[in-house]
C-alpha cells in the first residue's frame, strides 16, 4: 500500500443526520482512530481496526454512489495526516465536502472549500480539556460549531462560550444538540426558546431513524 493511504472504517450512503445539510443524501467516509473518549460517543467501533485504502480506492468507492454531498468523519479524521489530501481530492472532484471534527486537532491546512463542523467539548463530555481554542480563528462563514449538551450546566457553559468567542458572528451556524438519552430534548428546546439564543437546535436524525447501527 502506498504512503497516500488512510485507514477506513466504512464508506456508506445515507441521509445526513445533523448540521446544515440535515436530511440530504450524503456519502460518509469514516476514518479509523480517535484520541478522545467522550462518554456519549456513538462511533466507538471506529476507534480501532479499519482497512488501509489509497486515495484512489476511496475516491472510486465514493464515485460509485454518484453523490453530491460528502462527509468525512470518524473517529477523528484529522488524526490521520493524509486526511488533508483526501479532503482536497474530494473538493477537486466537484463534491460539496464537510468535515466532522472533535476540535482536538489543528485545523491548519484544511482545504478552504471544506465546510468544517467542529465540536466544542463541554464539561459533561469528559473531554473539555481537549478543546483547541486556537482553532476558532481558523473558522469562517462556511463553517459550523456544534455543542453536544449533557445537562443544564453544559447549556450554561455553552452560552458563555457563545459570547466569549462571538461564535455566531464567526460561523454559519452554531448547533445545540442534546446528548442522546441523557438530556431531554424538549428541555433543551425550551431553554433555547426562553433565552432566544441565535443557535440552531438539532436532533440526530439518523438516531431517530436507525438507532446506533453502524453504516447509517
Amino acid at each position: 500500500m502506498t504512503d497516500d493511504s488512510l485507514r477506513i472504517t466504512e464508506i456508506f450512503h445515507s441521509l445526513q443526520g445533523e448540521a446544515r445539510t440535515l436530511g440530504r443524501p450524503t456519502v460518509f467516509v469514516r476514518l479509523t482512530g480517535c484520541p478522545l473518549r467522550c462518554h456519549y460517543c456513538d462511533s466507538e467501533y471506529a476507534f480501532h481496526g479499519g482497512e488501509r485504502q489509497t486515495l484512489e480506492q476511496i475516491l472510486e468507492q465514493v464515485a460509485g454512489y454518484h453523490p453530491r454531498y460528502i462527509c468525512v468523519t470518524g473517529g477523528e479524521p484529522l488524526a490521520q495526516p493524509n486526511c488533508l489530501a483526501l479532503l482536497e481530492r474530494l473538493c477537486d472532484a466537484g463534491y460539496e465536502v464537510s468535515l466532522e471534527t472533535s476540535g482536538a486537532m489543528s485545523l491548519e491546512g484544511v482545504d478552504p472549500r471544506v465546510s468544517k463542523v467542529m465540536d466544542l467539548k463541554t464539561p459533561g463530555s469528559g473531554e473539555v480539556d481537549k478543546n483547541r481554542w486556537e482553532n476558532i480563528p481558523l473558522l469562517g462563514p462556511q463553517d459550523q460549531i456544534k455543542f453536544v449538551l449533557c445537562s443544564r450546566e453544559d447549556y450554561d457553559w455553552a452560552k458563555f462560550k457563545l459570547d466569549e468567542y462571538r461564535l455566531v458572528e464567526r460561523v454559519n451556524d452554531v448547533l445545540f444538540s442534546p446528548s442522546f438519552g441523557q438530556l431531554n430534548a424538549r428541555s433543551l428546546a425550551d431553554w433555547v426558546v426562553a433565552d432566544n439564543l441565535p443557535v440552531r437546535f438539532q436532533l440526530q436524525l439518523h438516531k431517530l431513524l436507525w438507532g446506533d447501527a453502524p453504516g447509517y
